[in-house]
């Protein structure tokens, strides 16, 4: 426990996992959802206290280890046009395709900029008005309303040159491809804070219903997961299901309504492809057909067509890499036969060690408290 000292309030968080030990009756499955949330569990060594009482699986993570192979190929086709530039955020660049990253394209000669914004990648294409902007919009339902903003400001600026390679995913249908997979164990989740404080968490209420599998809104920091943790064996215990929030200085239940309308306002869902679990129905998004000439699949159609991929939609990059096992919870990454040998941060197999929120890059980084 020497782990959660780092923390400001580690009396609480001894108190909040003896509680929880004393709750639980017999060991339960839980499956936190956020890669942040994944890291914290690990660096303080709650995954580690909790082991005998509470199997934690580390659901899809982040976007980033989640964006299918197919996608990342095409960002890198694009990379490699004449007069093309690809803006991107950083954690997206080493993340490999069917055959290669982001990183080896700009090393190969593409054009690859990294970007802190959508507004960034607008802001460039001012600047370039002889060369195309495209920027790769990756992420949960968090990051949508920045990239639908985005949208709206070209449109209103009349930027010609600037279009979106969407990739966009949404969090509560992986939730349920989850639990319709053979041999699902999962017994309740820890839902990500940071999405809902856009989505709220109304819409969890159906799927509690019919599943019976409760879900607590949870933070990042070690008091905010202990608390969930606590509340979800808590309800398993008394054999409840139900919505809870357990991250009330952030999240309302009807989360961010003028986020929500912007991203309705230019997306549309729609059946889209997740690394390591296949397409999921409605999840994801697309631009909406008045917005079409802001899609980068339409623009560039004919490199869309051409582009040479050397897998199927959803897979993993490597044919070593057991990513969708380990975001369904089959496999923990240290029990993964090329987990810190072939596949390590410096030279990774697949996404989940890529990415800084990734739970196997969170397993190589803390595996001593992981008990490797």
């Amino acid at each position: 426990m020497k782990y959660l000292d780092e923390f400001r309030d580690p009396v609480l968080a001894r108190r909040l996992l003896d509680e929880i030990r004393e709750r639980v009756t017999r060991p339960r499955v839980l499956m936190e959802v956020c890669g942040g949330q994944t890291h914290s569990l690990l660096r303080y060594g709650i995954e580690t206290e909790l082991q005998g009482n509470v199997e934690l699986i580390h659901g899809p993570g982040c976007p980033v280890r989640v964006t299918p192979a197919e996608a990342i190929n095409f960002a890198q086709e694009l990379a490699l046009q004449p007069d093309v530039v690809v803006a991107s955020f950083g954690d997206m660049l080493r993340v490999p395709g069917s055959t290669r990253s982001l990183a080896d394209v700009r090393g190969a000669g593409g054009n690859v900029r990294i970007v802190y914004s959508p507004l960034d990648a607008i802001e460039l294409a001012r600047k370039k008005s002889d060369r195309h902007v495209v920027f790769f919009a990756v992420g949960f339902e968090t990051t949508a309303p920045a990239t639908a903003l985005a949208v709206l400001q070209a449109a209103a600026l009349g930027l010609d040159n600037f279009s979106l390679l969407v990739a966009h995913v949404r969090v509560l249908p992986a939730m349920e491809a989850l639990m319709a997979a053979p041999g699902c164990r999962v017994q309740g989740f820890l839902a990500a804070g940071h999405v809902c404080t856009v989505t709220g968490f109304e819409e969890y209420d159906d799927f509690v219903r019919r599943h019976r599998t409760p879900v607590v809104v949870t933070g990042f920091e070690p008091v905010d997961l202990l608390g969930g943790i606590l509340d979800c064996v808590t309800q398993l215990e008394e054999g409840r299901a139900e919505v809870t929030n357990q991250y009330a200085r952030s999240v309302q239940r009807s989360g961010n309504v003028a986020s929500q309308d912007v991203v309705g306002q230019v997306y549309e869902i729609a059946d889209t492809p997740w690394r390591g679990l296949g397409v999921i129905p409605a999840g994801g998004y697309r631009l909406r057909p008045e917005f079409q000439m802001f899609d980068a699949a339409y623009r560039f159609a004919d490199v869309a067509s051409q582009q040479v991929t050397n897998s199927s939609v959803g897979n993993s990059g490597s044919s070593e890499c057991h990513s969708g096992e380990v975001l369904s919870g089959r496999l923990r990454p240290i029990e993964c036969p090329a987990f810190g040998t072939r596949c390590t941060p410096e030279s990774p197999l697949g996404a989940p060690m890529v990415s800084s929120e990734g739970a196997c890059s969170a397993y190589f980084r803390y595996q001593s408290q992981a008990g490797r």
